[in-house]
């Protein structure tokens, strides 16, 4: 039999083709579920679960009663669950709290349940055996899976609980056969503290094993992968170049956290050969949400049966009077703001991520970017998804290959207008930085109404340029953060100097020291 037959009738499987088929079913009979489940915890009596779902049309009555809400209201309660409160958000004590962003101490902590843990992982193996059945092949799971999860550490005073970056607690309640038998790297190493020994002993560990599968953050990738081919040249003797001529039977790359598109083009000069796929999945810290179907394609498949009822509202209206979308209602090409109802007790939470439909039979997605991600000092109103479109446009065209990028705004100074500074980490010098600056500001000016105005005003000026070499980011991270880990991201956006100004001094420094 085919393994496309036997992968049919798994459960598993199953669950995707039945969503897609009646999607609006779906989502309204999780959201019962949801208010069911959680009608006697303090939320629930609060806005009155119970009553809700004696309305014919329960959507609506939910987005009467419950108001669209941010991590501010749910700090001091996530707090108390911290504590060992219970019956708060969701029933019962929650023992696993993600790191959003911030720290531990002070950031934003999201709390997840055992429903919403239970369904990450169905998730993860659903997105693997979609996989399998669209490859039509098991080879990957001939080898090695290298997964690198993040950092999490056990709540001082409270044994059996964790708090952590949303990829290491997924680990830590991960399948056991997959631990057991596929994974390529012991929790020893997986949960070193330290980002960049953990890299090198994984190199250590793996570079002799069939790898065949990878699980891992792209821009972490493309910091592995040369580490991994000069180890192997040093210990062999070798000349290798790619990661191929290490791993020969690599096959595919799991990704997720970041925009693979950003990384793409590079990770694939590193890997080498033609023979790779890459499956994107998209998820944050209050859960997993959409996936590659395949390998190639740009958008992905939201998923509307895993523990998660979303709703919508257009960023062209303001989001205090918006409209609450469902997906019965949503249009193509017009950009949302998410937001998420979930297992783990979330209430029309925002997660502050930006979307665009490209299709409703089924649903597919792209991430067009943050809410909070947008240059509009001068009034530009340039959003992060159209500075990462921009970019990769521009190194297309020339053939640049670049790993990470910084956008801070530049104030008007004499006769020269604001403008924006791009410090953008290359893998190689490129060749002509006015043609790159200039193919970004024409690609600005076609998609953008608000920049094109201000430019040919002459209100605002041609884009500066600043290139940086290899490890430029991860030297100003680790200066700056401290603490460096699998989900450590350099902020792409910002109207301040701050960020941008110490990438500057650290390269200054960094060449002041080398000289």
């Amino acid at each position: 039999m085919p393994v496309t037959d036997v992968l049919g009738a798994l459960p598993l499987l199953r669950s995707l083709n039945r969503f897609q088929a009646d999607p609006v079913g779906t989502q309204e009979a999780l959201l019962r579920r949801l208010l069911t489940k959680a009608a006697e915890t303090e939320w629930g009596r609060r806005f009155g679960f119970r009553g809700l779902l004696s309305r014919a049309d329960v959507v609506s009555a939910y987005q009467e009663r419950v108001p669209l809400s941010n991590y501010e209201a749910y700090r001091d309660d996530v707090a108390r669950m911290r504590a060992g409160a219970a019956d708060v958000l969701w029933p019962g004590v929650t023992r696993h709290f993600a790191v959003s962003s911030g720290t531990a101490s002070a950031g934003k902590i999201i709390p997840l349940s055992p429903e919403m843990l239970d369904a990450n992982r169905r998730f993860t193996l659903s997105t693997a055996l979609n996989y399998v059945r669209s490859a039509g092949s098991l080879k990957f799971m001939t080898g090695r899976l290298l997964s690198v999860p993040g950092r999490i550490d056990e709540e001082p005073g409270r044994p059996g609980v964790w708090v952590g970056e949303m990829s290491g607690l997924m680990y830590l309640c991960g399948p056991w056969w997959v631990k057991r038998f596929l994974q390529a790297v012991d929790e020893e190493v997986l949960f070193m503290p330290r980002w960049e020994d953990k890299l090198r002993a994984m190199v250590t560990r793996t570079m002799a094993m069939n790898v065949t599968s990878m699980a891992m953050v792209p821009s972490w990738a493309v910091v592995f992968f040369p580490m991994l081919i000069d180890e192997f040249n040093r210990r062999r003797g070798a000349s290798a170049t790619t990661v191929r001529e290490v791993w020969p039977n690599l096959k595919v790359f799991f990704s997720g956290a970041v925009a693979l598109s950003s990384y793409l083009a590079l990770m694939k000069e590193q890997i080498g050969g033609e023979e790779m796929d890459f499956i994107e999945s998209y998820g944050a810290s209050e859960g997993v949400f959409s996936f590659q179907t395949r390998s190639g394609e740009t958008d992905m498949l939201l998923h509307l049966d895993n523990g998660v009822f979303f709703e919508f509202t257009r960023m062209d209206e303001d989001q205090k009077t918006a409209r609450r979308y469902t997906i019965r209602d949503v249009e193509l090409d017009v950009r949302y703001r998410l937001h998420v109802t979930s297992c783990s007790g979330l209430w029309a939470y925002g997660v502050g991520d930006v979307v665009r439909f490209t299709s409703v039979e089924p649903h597919r997605i792209v991430v067009a970017g943050r809410t909070s991600e947008m240059l509009d000092a001068y009034g530009e109103a340039i959003f992060g998804g159209e500075a990462r479109a921009a970019l990769e446009h521009a190194c297309a065209a020339s053939g640049d290959r670049f790993r990470d990028y910084h956008i801070a705004a530049l104030p008007p100074e004499g006769r020269t207008p604001p403008r924006h500074q791009w410090l953008i980490e290359f893998d190689h010098p490129p060749d002509d930085i006015s043609a790159l600056a200039e193919t970004i500001d024409t690609y600005l000016q076609d998609v953008n109404r608000h920049y094109v105005i201000r430019r040919e005003c002459g209100a605002f000026g041609l884009p500066q340029i600043i290139p940086l070499s290899p490890g430029t980011f991860l030297k100003w991270l680790k200066t700056s953060r401290g603490r460096v880990s699998a989900q450590t991201k350099v902020p792409r956006m910002s109207e301040e100097r701050t960020i941008a100004d110490g990438v500057i001094a650290t390269v200054e420094t960094f060449n002041v020291s080398s000289s």
